[in-house]
């Protein structure tokens, strides 16, 4: 039987990790690499693909690293460039790269707010820019960018910036899918919950309960209908299934990862 992502090439921004474990850009790698796909790893700080490549190298599979700031159209420019010269094509992109900041308009500072927008929004429509013409060209490819339930509902923190920049990610996808639909292109969104990612550990228990992971991860818990929460490899799967032929005739969608949280009423 052929791998899902056999002779594909995919480039997947935010490959790296806080920590030890499975956060969504790691285990994307790790599962396109599992599936056939040669990847190009990519991330701002090397040293965070340590892991992530040592796994793929654990697996058999080929990915290769990148550094780049996906804020930075320059770079993305490279980025794209280097791939296509390397690989000889670029099937999937996943836009991966995001995080968050506490506040409401009225606390959050001006700079924060536009660093927001720049790290989760612009970094989603500066590799689609880039990548899209390369993609046409070829005759096809699918994108997979990466939102949030924060785009969909309260999810327990005022973080004004972190949803809306989210929320714009969908519909950014919507549009950009009817857009290039003619070319064979696919264009979809994976939005993870509250999943237990390195990220509780490394930054979100300090920002939301004093440093108490166990309290965080009990706080969202609460909230997961199936009563468990998932990792990184529950984005992979679910990103890897809209970046493969099972998903040709799936674009302009989204896959909820999350547990049931969101269809919550409460």
């Amino acid at each position: 039987m052929s791998k899902r992502l056999e002779n594909k090439v995919a480039i997947v921004t935010g490959a790296g990790c806080v920590g030890p474990g499975w956060g969504n850009g790691r285990a994307t790698v790790v599962r396109f690499a599992q599936e056939g796909a040669r990847v190009l790893a990519v991330d701002r700080d090397e040293a965070t693909m340590a892991e992530t490549l040592e796994r793929v190298r654990q697996a058999g599979g080929i990915a290769e690293p990148w550094l780049c700031d996906v804020t930075r159209e320059e770079q993305i420019a490279a980025m794209v460039a280097h791939c296509r010269e390397r690989f000889g094509r670029i099937d999937v992109l996943v836009s991966n790269v995001g995080g968050s900041a506490k506040g409401g308009p009225v606390a959050l500072d001006p700079a924060v707010w536009q660093r927001q927008i720049d790290h989760n929004l612009t970094s989603v429509y500066l590799g689609c820019r880039h990548a899209l013409p390369v993609m046409v060209e070829q005759g096809g490819g699918a994108i997979v960018n990466l939102s949030s339930t924060s785009g969909l509902r309260w999810t327990g923190s005022a973080q004004c910036a972190y949803a809306a920049t989210k929320a714009a990610v969908i519909q950014f996808s919507k549009v950009v899918a009817v857009e290039y639909a003619p070319h064979r292109i696919r264009v979809n969104t994976v939005v993870p919950g509250q999943l237990h990612t390195p990220m509780v550990e490394a930054r979100l228990a300090g920002q939301r309960a004093g440093g108490n992971v166990d309290a965080l991860l009990a706080e969202r818990l609460a909230r997961i209908p199936l009563g468990f929460m998932g990792d990184g490899r529950d984005t992979a799967n679910a990103a890897l299934f809209l970046a493969s032929d099972e998903a040709r005739f799936i674009t302009g969608t989204e896959i909820v990862v999350d547990g049931g949280m969101s269809v919550r009423c409460d």
